[in-house]
């Protein structure tokens, strides 16, 4: 080993920074007795020193730090721990730890390539070969700066990094990484989506799945990335430039080529838990800094589990609060996301014993920061252990939200269920019996059909129920109430009669979808009508299942159309794009309605228990904002056809037909103007499972 010069260093910032005379390394541990920095070579398992920090000298506080001159300008680090190892404490002075705020590690580069690590008996007293690295390197912006796009202008498309790319028909050069989704910059263009929402990036170990799959008998992989290691280091295994250490460049890189194309990107972050698990899990970090700190524990000492991972982040503690804040700054600072999707964010109203708290500090802390003001925040508005807030999310004013009732709604009325008219009403104005009474806006739902976490749109129309007999548990993992109707046949299937009505159902979800009040947001490949072959927990499939097939675009070239007409439709129209809720004819009943209920004849509708049709009118010169065309819609939920008699356009302009999503492609959705006349009072007749959608003209007539 070598030796290098020290001095007592700096207490903050925490990790390593780069100062005039050397290296900083600052760490806070409250119960440790005793600390050694461990640095080492870059790319050897040489350990370049070993330094043991001096209480008196290098502690204030918690927080332990040390100064280190002559150091390479690259190289690995990490920590080894001493202290108690009752109540709840998990400390182990021979495991050398990651450093919290890492913003790279190393020894993952390659896909799949540590599972010797992994197999075999599992136990806490197990660390990790991968270590925090340091490194030295400036990037040019190029005056890059956040997009800020509205909400009610955004459409967001949900996707998985490598999922995205990894497939041989993706056709690009660097398959499965930042790089790659940057090639496909010029696809999102196309098809006219304004923001990518990202999977996890930070760091994970995908070799740490513990099942196999009982069809094949190979391991299986933690494919989405819900088990950080590292809050603030990009995945190395994501980035085409990983050998070199790239994944830092590689990401702001992507992020600056996204904000050129007038793309946003938002990042799903994972702070409910962490990839340690429960007391059979692997030690990275926070289980050797300070376990009874950093995680809720029970008075023996166990974790609670409210996120169904085997352990929960202590999300309101101080000191954890402090880490939340400084991972999410960094992301939006140095990194320049534009939006941050909180994965089972109602863990954070959480205390230290589990209790529910109606104003929780953290989610006050980061609705409050002012450098975060301008950054979408998401929440996925639910736990694990039964807490859903959909519709109450604390400090909602800042937060949007995965709305799962839209989903449920949505899925169910075109399922065909009893009941479900006015709740689909409800949903497509933007959802105001959830949203309105505490002062939210349409903005603060977040619609979607379908997203990661379940069956994706195919599947939804393919399937009656979930078949995740390949991820090795038996098929009881995954949701069982998918509200999915298979059209007659369970999976995949040659019947010409079942394949059209599964595409006329697609086209409804995507279409009520794009015609709702909110913020939407569809799942990658299903623009072109991707399937899980009915997995709706494909978490652990890296593989076929989870991979986008590039070659369904061609197949499904009728539905892709579909879908990017539907998008720049919505983009064209402020009529669905609405900041405020409808308010009807007003509180005085003076005012001209801004949207109109009708059913099968103007005027009357019928939300009776029974019914499964709804139609409406939205008046085009009330949308808020600049004048837009009106809009009629005519759903049919009903296995027959529906005769609706048209009413006049709330402008009295001509109607012209834009969708109907029973007829063949390229009829099924043309552009503005360009389908036929259809008259006042005429009758059109519905088809059985379908919606027909009219645009007024642009001009009234003289």
């Amino acid at each position: 080993m070598q030796t290098f010069r020290t001095a007592r260093g700096r207490p903050t910032p925490l990790g390593a920074f780069s100062l005039a005379d050397g290296v900083n390394f600052a760490l806070l541990s409250r119960h440790a007795t005793a600390v050694r920095l461990v640095i080492l070579a870059l790319d050897e398992q040489r350990v370049l020193t070993e330094v043991a920090l001096d209480p008196r000298m290098n502690r204030t506080g918690d927080h332990w730090h040390i100064l280190i001159r002559d150091l390479p300008p690259v190289f690995r680090y990490g920590w080894r721990v001493d202290g108690p190892s009752n109540h709840g404490h998990r400390f182990n002075p021979e495991l050398i730890l990651i450093d919290p705020a890492s913003t790279a590690l190393s020894d993952g580069q390659c896909w799949g390539a540590n599972s010797q690590y992994f197999r075999g008996a599992y136990s806490g007293a197990q660390g990790t070969h991968r270590r925090s690295v340091f490194f030295r390197r400036a990037f040019d912006w190029r005056e890059d700066a956040p997009l800020c796009t509205p909400l009610e202008d955004s459409i967001i498309y949900e996707l998985h990094v490598r999922g995205f790319t990894v497939h041989p028909s993706s056709g690009v050069a660097n398959p499965g990484t930042f790089a790659g989704l940057v090639e496909k910059i010029p696809y999102f263009q196309e098809l006219g989506v304004t923001a990518v929402e990202l999977l996890p990036v930070h760091e994970f170990d995908e070799d740490d799945c513990v099942f196999t799959n009982p069809r094949t008998g190979k391991p299986l992989r933690n494919f989405w990335g819900y088990n950080s290691i590292a809050f603030c280091a990009p995945k190395a295994a994501y980035a085409a430039s990983a050998r070199d250490h790239g994944q830092v460049y590689e990401f702001r890189e992507m992020v600056r080529a996204f904000h050129q194309a007038g793309i946003e990107v938002i990042l799903d972050v994972v702070f409910n838990h962490t990839g340690e698990g429960d007391d059979r899990g692997r030690t990275y970090s926070f289980r050797g800094l300070d376990n009874s700190l950093y995680y809720l524990l029970d008075r023996d000492g166990n974790y609670l589990n409210f996120s169904g991972c085997g352990n929960t982040i202590n999300c309101n503690h101080p000191v954890v609060r402090e880490l939340i804040l400084a991972c999410l700054r960094f992301w939006v600072a140095d990194m320049h996301v534009d939006g941050l999707r909180f994965d089972l964010a109602s863990v954070f109203g959480r205390d230290r014993f589990g209790n529910v708290m109606l104003e929780p500090p953290i989610v006050e802390m980061i609705a409050e920061d002012g450098l975060l003001r301008d950054t979408k925040l998401i929440a996925e508005p639910w736990d694990a252990a039964g807490l859903y807030q959909v519709g109450y999310f604390p400090f909602g004013q800042r937060w949007s939200e995965w709305n799962g009732r839209y989903r449920d709604d949505v899925r169910r009325f075109w399922r065909g269920d009893l009941g479900m008219t006015s709740h689909l009403a409800t949903r497509i104005c933007g959802s105001s019996d959830l949203y309105e009474a505490s002062g939210r806006s349409p903005i603060h739902s977040i619609n979607f059909v379908t997203c990661h976490d379940g069956f994706t749109l195919w599947d939804l129309v393919s399937y009656n129920h979930k078949h995740n007999e390949a991820n090795g548990e038996d098929n009881r993992d995954g949701y069982d109430a998918n509200w999915s109707w298979n059209c007659g046949v369970e999976g995949p299937t040659s019947d010409p009669e079942i394949l059209r009505l599964r595409k006329r159902q697609a086209k409804n979800l995507l279409a009520t979808l794009m015609l709702s009040q909110g913020v939407p947001m569809i799942l990658a490949g299903d623009e072109f009508l991707r399937t899980q072959q009915g997995n709706n927990n494909a978490w652990c499939q890296d593989n076929e299942i989870s991979w986008v097939d590039w070659r369904l675009r061609s197949e499904h070239a009728d539905f892709w159309r579909f879908t990017q007409m539907l998008i720049a439709m919505r983009k064209r129209h402020p009529a669905l794009r609405r900041r405020t809720f409808f308010r009807g004819a007003g509180p005085d009943g003076r005012h001209r309605p801004d949207i109109i209920w009708h059913g099968v004849e103007p005027f009357r509708p019928d939300f009776s228990y029974g019914s499964r049709t709804l139609a409406f009118c939205l008046d085009g010169h009330q949308t808020g904002r600049e004048p837009d065309r009106d809009f009629y819609v005519a759903c049919n939920a009903w296995i027959d056809p529906v005769a609706f008699t048209v009413p006049a356009a709330p402008s009295c302009r001509r109607w012209r037909r834009a969708i109907d999503t029973a007829l063949p492609s390229p009829l099924d959705i043309v552009g503005l103007d360009e389908g036929p006349v259809v008259g006042v009072g005429e009758t059109i007749h519905v088809q059985g499972h379908s919606m027909v959608v009219l645009i007024s003209e642009g001009a009234p007539p003289s």
